[in-house]
């Protein structure tokens, strides 16, 4: 039963993360990462089909998404903001709820770790629609549905349709990103198996009802997908294409565990799990020191620093600790109690494949800016090992609630994880159309893109197809045009064509402008060959003027 201290808690968290996620999405863009998304969603939500009509090379939840509050609340940039305030908000309550669930119903040990994901919660790092956070939130809510169905042995366990809600939730993630959704799926799959054959017997109603939701989800998934998009096409773009060009090699997924503080974190973070355990007061004392020091030395760091790298890196140092450490611990347990496991036993399990599959895509310093709410249930899993609900356990969740808390507020509020954009200090800038309305950022780029809106307003006709190089402004979905490129985005991950191509199929599909954006708020320029690719079409196209930002070229 809920009570009053548990809608308090849970309305406190949503609160502060909104409050943390809105004071982000009102005074920073990424206009890369935004133009990815909004303007394929706002093409999507104009008619034309992913893979089919357009290369996508992620799977198409969050755009689908986008597109539908694009049909429905219209093309409106604060809408997003609403919209990754709520999730971010519900994705800290779901952490808090699995976390009290992985500690046996601790109620304060489990706020206490949760405490932090108002800093780092799903949408914090990040402020705008991004289909990594949308999975994660995705992935926490399986977690939650799959932890309901555990319950202690004199409580009625869950049914079938309970065990068929969580596998369609399960499914869920796959919907959003596949290098997440896949590993956290086939592991749930896994987990429900080995229980069907090894576990309780009254427990395995429930179980399959999990694996008949999951079936179920996957065959309208496929059936859906078939009669629209094409299956065929999904493959190609999100599995074929996308491996080949952001699959990174086993030592760039492992590397992260070579870090050579390891050596000494990790036994002692062992070592104090297993010290505070025992019931003599000197051995928990000895073992809480020992499972703080790591903390207080990424701590020390952040206090004697003034590098944001170096506070980013004592921060992500403590990712290899936990996740080890985690997995140490998980092992332990289901070799210990094999002949009474429940699906709670396996949760670690789901975390860790989620996480890695995440780690898939840009390692550990691109990748994690979602995934601090499922550290902090790993964080979790190590103080359930700790038995009984003693002062030790609290001490600990404090120590890394402190640690993570500080720490990963001023990562969020350094902006560290954005530093591939150009953020500079200094007033604010905001558009002048209505599209745009409440976003703000730094620097001449806003004001750089309501000149090219105004130029294209005045002089670029309705019906007429442009390439914009290198794609970084989200120009589709202000101005409501429809793409008659298959290409928004001139980044290797995303663009199919060479150069030489990309000119050809320009010509064919009778493109008749081409806007050159000349200062870039990405730092580095992902397109690797711009320069050829304007040399091809500068043999059709002329310049036609010369604006602030951007060089337009007509045909």
């Amino acid at each position: 039963m809920v009570r009053a201290r548990d809608w308090a808690a849970g309305l406190a968290l949503f609160l502060a993360t909104a409050a943390v996620i809105l004071w982000q999405g009102t005074h920073l863009v990424v206009l890369w990462d935004f133009s990815y998304v909004l303007d394929n969603s706002a093409r999507i939500a104009a008619g034309q089909m992913p893979y089919r009509d357009f290369p996508l090379v992620h799977t198409p939840g969050t755009f689908l998404i986008q597109a539908a509050l694009i049909r429905l609340t219209g093309r409106v940039f604060w809408h997003t903001v609403v919209y990754i305030s709520l999730i971010g908000g519900l994705g800290s309550v779901l952490a808090w709820r699995i976390a009290l669930r992985i500690l046996g119903g601790a109620w304060w040990p489990a706020l206490a770790v949760s405490v932090p994901v108002v800093a780092v919660g799903v949408y914090c790092i990040l402020p705008q629609p991004s289909y990594d956070c949308d999975t994660i939130f995705w992935v926490l809510v399986a977690l939650w549905a799959i932890a309901r169905l555990e319950a202690p042995v004199e409580v009625p366990q869950a049914g079938v349709w309970q065990g068929f809600a969580a596998g369609v939730a399960a499914v869920m993630p796959l919907w959003f990103k596949q290098n997440i959704g896949l590993p956290f799926l086939l592991m749930v799959v896994v987990s429900a198996v080995v229980l069907v054959f090894f576990g309780r017997l009254e427990r395995r109603k429930s179980l399959w009802g999990l694996l008949g939701g999951i079936g179920s989800a996957v065959f309208a998934s496929v059936l859906l997908l078939y009669f629209t998009a094409g299956i065929g096409n999904l493959l190609h773009w999100t599995v074929r294409f996308a491996g080949e060009r952001r699959l990174p090699g086993l030592g760039a997924m492992i590397g992260m565990y070579c870090d050579p503080q390891l050596l000494w974190t990790l036994p002692a973070l062992g070592a104090g799990v297993w010290l505070a355990s025992k019931p003599q007061t000197r051995l928990r004392v000895a073992g809480v020191l020992l499972i703080s020091a790591p903390f207080v030395w990424a701590f020390t760091i952040l206090l004697r620093s003034s590098d944001a790298d170096d506070r980013a890196a004592s921060l992500l140092a403590l990712w290899p600790l936990i996740l080890l450490a985690a997995a140490a611990v998980t092992v332990v347990r289901l070799v210990r109690e094999r002949a009474s496991l429940g699906l709670e036993a396996f949760l670690p399990l789901l975390i860790l494949a989620a996480i890695h599959g995440t780690l898939m895509s840009q390692q550990i310093w691109g990748s994690t800016y979602s995934l601090f709410p499922l550290l902090v249930l790993l964080a979790a899993v190590l103080l359930a090992a700790m038995p009984g609900e003693g002062w030790p356990r609290m001490a600990a969740a404090a120590v890394f609630s402190v640690t993570l808390l500080v720490c990963g507020g001023l990562y969020t509020a350094s902006e560290e994880r954005l530093s591939y954009a150009d953020l500079p200090p200094g007033p604010l800038a905001h558009s002048g159309f209505s599209a745009l309305a409440g976003m703000a950022t730094s620097g001449p780029y806003v004001s750089d893109f309501d000149e090219l809106l105004r130029y294209a307003e005045a002089n670029i006709p309705e019906g007429d197809g442009l390439i914009l190089l290198p794609g970084e402004d989200p120009f589709y979905f202000v101005t409501g045009r429809k793409p008659e490129f298959p290409v928004l985005l001139f980044d290797p991950s995303t663009d199919p064509y060479t150069s030489a191509e990309a000119a050809s199929e320009a010509l064919r599909r009778d493109i008749r402008w081409l806007v050159v954006k000349r200062r870039l708020q990405i730092r580095v320029n992902p397109a690797p060959d711009e320069a050829g690719l304007e040399a091809e079409l500068e043999r059709e196209f002329h310049l036609a003027a010369h604006l602030g930002g951007y060089d337009i070229y007509r045909r």
